[in-house]
């Protein structure tokens, strides 16, 4: 238990090292790091390790020539990344930061690490324009992702990868969509006006905020007027398009934004599969809150003879599991966790998914497969592999967003079904 104040800069720099920390030895930051923080540090806390895991390569190109030698103790070496994207972005309170981090640095190891946090932190001021300057001719310092990250996306971008990186390195937007079953667009867009909260339309019934606000402070969010949702996440529900009284099937439903949306826009008889039961528990609370209804069940979509009882589907929504590098503004600690293996292993695991789905299809039907990577192998590659497996499979839209300040980068690809 620490006997920092809750409310304390240095209980916020602690906690955060502590999960830059756990990140650093494989956890995900979507396995609830988070939530083992008070309430009262959690908004600071987040900001503190959503910026440092963001900033990859650049808090380390700076250790590298502040330490003689590499740190053994994780949990002190993250406290120092930390401490220094804080003191990088907030040069109004540096010294207020040296301080602080000494003071959480007593509650890590002993103690022992105190003279050393500070000492690194102070030498770090004397430098600072120095260690800047020089950062910004070290390939991984400057462009904040792993190497192989920025060779794949050089390959694959050659004109516009560092739009990419610099879109991935930069605090993600803030997206709303308005259910359109309980309000119209510009009406809910009235609604944040007259709550001091500026918004912009973008597509049908999406919102781009301004500034993040917190959910509590958007009008009508506990009764399911709207909800949070990247304005790039929202074309699928567009793209896919059921008709109405179309028997759908979101595969891979978790944490239910696309299956809401599915509904809000058409009557449906829609089934939500996910993995874990967690998860499935989520969906239906986001359902629940949205006041729409849908068959929830716990299943891996693959193994079709665990849930499929053989009726085919009109619609099928298959949202595989991915790198994520479209999103990794949204989720800074795939940076740390991803391999540049993990990009073949994503896809044989999309291709297994793909081949049991398009079992489930009518013919006639449609398939939308669709990731939030920017990794050709996951995206276009992956469908022209299908198509050669499947050749009653007939590409019909195809739609690669790259992350802008508008939205994130997400793949999509519409398939029909040859009768």
């Amino acid at each position: 238990m620490s006997r920092l104040p809750f409310s304390s800069l240095a209980y916020a720099l602690l906690q955060a090292a502590r999960i830059d920390a756990a990140v650093f030895a494989g956890q995900s930051l979507a396995d609830g790091l988070l939530g083992r923080v008070d309430p009262v540090a959690r908004p600071a806390v987040q900001d503190l390790v959503y910026g440092s895991l963001r900033a990859y390569g650049r808090g380390d190109y700076f250790l590298s020539r502040l330490l003689e030698r590499p740190l053994a103790a994780d949990e002190i070496r993250a406290l120092l990344l930390v401490s220094l994207y804080r003191i990088e972005t907030r040069p109004e309170a540096v010294h207020t930061v040296v301080d602080q981090a000494v003071f959480a640095a007593g509650e890590l190891v002993g103690g022992k690490f105190r003279g050393l946090v500070n000492g690194v932190l102070r030498n770090f001021l004397r430098q600072q324009a120095e260690l800047t300057a020089a950062a910004a001719h070290d390939p991984l310092a400057s462009a904040q992702h792993p190497d192989w990250w920025l060779a794949q996306l050089q390959a694959a971008y050659p004109d516009a990868w560092q739009r990419i990186v610099a879109a991935g390195n930069a605090p993600p937007p803030m997206g709303l969509r308005v259910n359109v079953r309980l309000t119209t667009r510009d009406a809910y867009l009235a609604r944040l006006k007259a709550a001091g909260i500026d918004a912009l339309p973008v597509g049908e019934s999406a919102l781009a905020l301004a500034r993040p606000v917190a959910v509590e402070a958007l009008p009508g969010f506990a009764e399911g007027a709207v909800s949070v949702q990247d304005p790039g996440a929202q074309l699928a529900a567009v793209l896919l398009d059921p008709a109405p009284g179309s028997r759908v099937l979101d595969a891979c439903a978790a944490p239910g934004g696309k299956t809401a949306h599915l509904l809000e826009r058409t009557d449906v008889d829609l089934l939500a599969l996910d993995l874990k039961a967690a998860r499935c528990r989520r969906i239906e609370e986001n359902l629940a809150r949205l006041q729409l209804r849908a068959e929830v069940a716990v299943a891996d979509c693959a193994k079709l003879n665990t849930w499929w009882d053989g009726r085919p589907f009109d619609a099928v929504l298959a949202d595989v599991p991915c790198t994520a590098s479209g999103v990794v503004r949204r989720n800074p600690d795939a940076k740390w966790l991803r391999r540049e293996e993990d990009i073949a292993s994503f896809a044989r695991a999309q291709a297994r998914i793909l081949d049991a789905l398009w079992q489930v299809v009518r013919p006639g039907g449609k398939l939308l497969y669709a990731t939030c990577s920017v990794f050709p192998d996951e995206n276009g590659e992956q469908i022209s592999r299908f198509i050669e497996r499947q050749p009653q499979a007939m590409r019909c839209k195809e739609e690669q967003l790259l992350p802008t300040a508008d939205h994130d980068g997400f793949f999509y690809c519409l398939l029909e079904k040859r009768a």
